[in-house]
Protein backbone atom coordinates (compact mmCIF):
# COMPACT_ATOMS: atom_id res chain seq x y z
CA UNK A 1 0.00 0.00 0.00
CA UNK A 2 1.58 3.80 -0.84
CA UNK A 3 0.08 7.03 0.42
CA UNK A 4 0.48 8.69 -3.11
CA UNK A 5 -1.13 12.08 -2.19
CA UNK A 6 -1.52 13.30 1.55
CA UNK A 7 -3.67 16.97 2.05
CA UNK A 8 -3.61 18.66 5.24
CA UNK A 9 -4.10 22.10 6.49
CA UNK A 10 -2.12 25.30 7.58
CA UNK A 11 -2.78 28.81 9.08
CA UNK A 12 0.25 29.84 7.63
CA UNK A 13 0.64 28.84 4.39
CA UNK A 14 3.95 31.16 3.50
CA UNK A 15 5.84 29.69 6.58
CA UNK A 16 5.09 26.31 5.79
CA UNK A 17 6.20 26.58 1.56
CA UNK A 18 9.62 27.87 3.55
CA UNK A 19 10.10 25.43 5.65
CA UNK A 20 9.73 21.98 3.52
CA UNK A 21 11.83 24.18 0.42
CA UNK A 22 14.10 25.84 2.65
CA UNK A 23 15.09 23.47 5.43
CA UNK A 24 13.84 19.59 4.26
CA UNK A 25 14.76 20.94 0.40
CA UNK A 26 11.82 19.51 -1.11
CA UNK A 27 10.45 21.20 -4.31
CA UNK A 28 7.09 22.90 -4.56
CA UNK A 29 5.16 21.96 -7.31
CA UNK A 30 2.10 23.93 -7.33
CA UNK A 31 2.41 27.22 -5.32
CA UNK A 32 -1.35 29.24 -4.93
CA UNK A 33 -2.83 31.91 -3.04
CA UNK A 34 -5.23 28.57 -0.98
CA UNK A 35 -2.45 25.81 -1.08
CA UNK A 36 0.67 24.07 -2.14
CA UNK A 37 1.67 20.81 -3.23
CA UNK A 38 5.14 19.54 -2.26
CA UNK A 39 6.69 16.82 -3.65
CA UNK A 40 8.35 14.13 -1.13
CA UNK A 41 9.74 11.26 -3.14
CA UNK A 42 7.06 10.03 -4.66
CA UNK A 43 4.33 11.26 -2.58
CA UNK A 44 2.56 14.47 -2.93
CA UNK A 45 2.53 16.18 0.44
CA UNK A 46 -0.87 19.55 -0.18
CA UNK A 47 -1.24 22.26 2.81
CA UNK A 48 -4.39 23.62 2.08
CA UNK A 49 -4.61 27.25 4.20
CA UNK A 50 -7.38 27.60 6.78
CA UNK A 51 -6.62 30.91 8.95
CA UNK A 52 -8.87 29.08 11.83
CA UNK A 53 -6.70 25.92 11.82
CA UNK A 54 -5.13 25.87 15.33
CA UNK A 55 -3.66 21.82 15.54
CA UNK A 56 -1.31 19.32 14.78
CA UNK A 57 -0.68 16.31 12.77
CA UNK A 58 1.55 13.48 12.58
CA UNK A 59 3.50 11.93 9.64
CA UNK A 60 6.10 9.95 8.66
CA UNK A 61 8.73 9.93 5.90
CA UNK A 62 10.74 6.42 4.65
CA UNK A 63 14.16 6.79 3.95
CA UNK A 64 16.66 3.99 3.15
CA UNK A 65 16.90 1.83 5.29
CA UNK A 66 20.89 2.27 5.77
CA UNK A 67 20.59 6.23 6.35
CA UNK A 68 19.50 6.72 9.58
CA UNK A 69 22.52 7.93 10.66
CA UNK A 70 23.74 10.32 7.95
CA UNK A 71 19.94 11.21 7.38
CA UNK A 72 20.38 12.56 11.38
CA UNK A 73 23.55 14.25 10.41
CA UNK A 74 21.87 16.24 7.73
CA UNK A 75 19.03 17.50 9.90
CA UNK A 76 20.85 18.44 13.14
CA UNK A 77 22.69 21.02 10.47
CA UNK A 78 18.83 22.05 10.00
CA UNK A 79 16.62 21.60 12.61
CA UNK A 80 16.30 20.48 16.41
CA UNK A 81 15.57 16.43 16.75
CA UNK A 82 13.42 14.96 19.89
CA UNK A 83 15.46 13.61 22.39
CA UNK A 84 13.81 9.91 22.99
CA UNK A 85 15.32 8.94 26.19
CA UNK A 86 18.83 9.54 27.58
CA UNK A 87 20.40 11.93 25.05
CA UNK A 88 19.30 9.74 22.43
CA UNK A 89 17.12 10.86 19.62
CA UNK A 90 16.63 7.49 17.84
CA UNK A 91 13.43 5.35 18.52
CA UNK A 92 14.12 2.00 18.27
CA UNK A 93 10.57 -0.52 17.17
CA UNK A 94 11.34 -4.12 17.49
CA UNK A 95 8.56 -5.56 16.66
CA UNK A 96 8.77 -3.57 13.09
CA UNK A 97 12.14 -3.82 12.58
CA UNK A 98 12.22 -0.38 12.15
CA UNK A 99 14.53 3.00 13.03
CA UNK A 100 13.34 6.23 13.99
CA UNK A 101 13.46 10.09 14.38
CA UNK A 102 11.53 12.90 14.87
CA UNK A 103 11.12 16.58 14.87
CA UNK A 104 8.62 19.34 14.42
CA UNK A 105 7.83 21.37 11.49
CA UNK A 106 6.72 25.25 11.61
CA UNK A 107 3.41 24.21 12.21
CA UNK A 108 4.10 22.04 14.69
CA UNK A 109 3.37 18.88 13.27
CA UNK A 110 5.39 15.80 14.34
CA UNK A 111 7.58 14.59 11.39
CA UNK A 112 9.36 11.37 11.73
CA UNK A 113 11.78 10.18 9.22
CA UNK A 114 11.63 6.36 9.36
CA UNK A 115 14.43 3.24 8.25
CA UNK A 116 12.21 0.10 7.90
CA UNK A 117 14.91 -2.51 8.00
CA UNK A 118 12.63 -5.25 5.94
CA UNK A 119 12.11 -2.80 2.95
CA UNK A 120 15.27 -3.31 -0.13
CA UNK A 121 15.71 0.09 -0.78
CA UNK A 122 19.37 0.78 0.45
CA UNK A 123 20.73 3.71 -1.32
CA UNK A 124 24.35 4.05 -1.65
CA UNK A 125 24.97 8.40 -2.54
CA UNK A 126 25.09 10.42 0.49
CA UNK A 127 21.88 11.24 2.05
CA UNK A 128 19.88 14.54 1.11
CA UNK A 129 16.29 15.97 0.13
CA UNK A 130 16.22 13.71 -2.59
CA UNK A 131 16.93 10.63 -0.49
CA UNK A 132 13.46 10.81 1.29
CA UNK A 133 11.56 8.24 -0.64
CA UNK A 134 7.23 8.99 0.22
CA UNK A 135 4.85 9.17 2.57
CA UNK A 136 5.04 6.47 4.76
CA UNK A 137 2.31 7.66 7.82
CA UNK A 138 -0.30 9.38 8.52
CA UNK A 139 -1.93 9.31 11.94
CA UNK A 140 -5.45 9.81 12.17
CA UNK A 141 -7.76 9.95 15.08
CA UNK A 142 -11.01 7.95 15.79
CA UNK A 143 -13.21 7.10 18.94
CA UNK A 144 -13.06 3.38 17.59
CA UNK A 145 -9.56 2.88 15.95
CA UNK A 146 -10.15 -1.04 15.27
CA UNK A 147 -13.83 -0.43 14.21
CA UNK A 148 -12.22 1.97 11.42
CA UNK A 149 -9.58 -0.25 10.78
CA UNK A 150 -12.06 -3.13 9.73
CA UNK A 151 -14.33 -0.72 8.17
CA UNK A 152 -11.38 0.42 5.94
CA UNK A 153 -10.42 -3.41 5.42
CA UNK A 154 -13.78 -4.46 4.46
CA UNK A 155 -14.48 -1.72 1.85
CA UNK A 156 -11.13 -1.19 0.21
CA UNK A 157 -9.23 -4.77 1.09
CA UNK A 158 -6.84 -3.55 2.95
CA UNK A 159 -5.17 -5.12 5.64
CA UNK A 160 -4.13 -4.85 9.17
CA UNK A 161 -0.12 -3.88 9.73
CA UNK A 162 1.08 -7.21 10.43
CA UNK A 163 3.77 -6.86 12.78
CA UNK A 164 1.54 -4.01 14.90
CA UNK A 165 -0.78 -6.06 17.90
CA UNK A 166 -3.87 -3.66 16.44
CA UNK A 167 -6.21 -2.71 19.11
CA UNK A 168 -9.27 -0.31 20.05
CA UNK A 169 -6.11 2.30 21.59
CA UNK A 170 -3.60 1.95 18.11
CA UNK A 171 -4.30 0.25 14.71
CA UNK A 172 -1.97 0.37 11.63
CA UNK A 173 -3.38 -0.30 7.91
CA UNK A 174 -1.34 -1.21 5.73
CA UNK A 175 2.42 -2.19 5.31
CA UNK A 176 5.95 -0.85 5.40
CA UNK A 177 5.08 0.87 1.94
CA UNK A 178 2.48 2.78 3.95
CA UNK A 179 0.61 2.98 6.39
CA UNK A 180 -3.08 4.54 8.42
CA UNK A 181 -1.98 4.73 12.07
CA UNK A 182 -5.35 5.02 14.01
CA UNK A 183 -5.50 6.39 17.68
CA UNK A 184 -8.07 7.46 19.85
CA UNK A 185 -8.29 11.02 20.95
CA UNK A 186 -6.44 12.84 23.24
CA UNK A 187 -3.51 9.50 22.99
CA UNK A 188 -0.28 11.21 23.22
CA UNK A 189 1.70 11.08 20.00
CA UNK A 190 4.52 9.38 20.50
CA UNK A 191 7.44 10.76 21.54
CA UNK A 192 5.56 13.47 22.63
CA UNK A 193 3.13 14.77 25.41
CA UNK A 194 0.80 16.04 22.29
CA UNK A 195 -2.70 14.71 22.50
CA UNK A 196 -4.12 13.43 19.41
CA UNK A 197 -6.93 15.80 17.93
CA UNK A 198 -8.92 14.90 14.93
CA UNK A 199 -8.73 17.16 12.03
CA UNK A 200 -9.40 17.31 8.48
CA UNK A 201 -7.18 14.67 6.20
CA UNK A 202 -7.31 13.52 2.65
CA UNK A 203 -4.64 10.63 1.81
CA UNK A 204 -5.29 8.97 -1.85
CA UNK A 205 -3.55 5.96 -1.12
CA UNK A 206 -2.83 3.16 -4.14
CA UNK A 207 -2.79 -0.65 -2.77
CA UNK A 208 -2.19 -3.49 -5.36
CA UNK A 209 -3.49 -0.91 -8.28
CA UNK A 210 -6.28 0.06 -7.03
CA UNK A 211 -6.50 3.91 -6.08
CA UNK A 212 -8.45 5.11 -3.34
CA UNK A 213 -9.38 8.16 -2.00
CA UNK A 214 -10.54 8.15 2.14
CA UNK A 215 -11.58 11.68 3.73
CA UNK A 216 -11.43 11.48 7.71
Amino acid sequence: MKLEHLQLQTNNLKNTARFYQEILGLSIVENNSESISIQVGNSILKFIENNNFNSIYHFAFNIPNNKLEEAITWLKNKIDLLVIEDKNVIARFENWNANAVYFYDNNGNLLEFIARHDLDNNQLAPFNSKSILNISEIGIVNETPLELANQLIEKHGLDFFAKNPNSELFSAVGNDEGLLIIVKPNRNWYPTQIPAASNKITVKIENNGTLIELNF
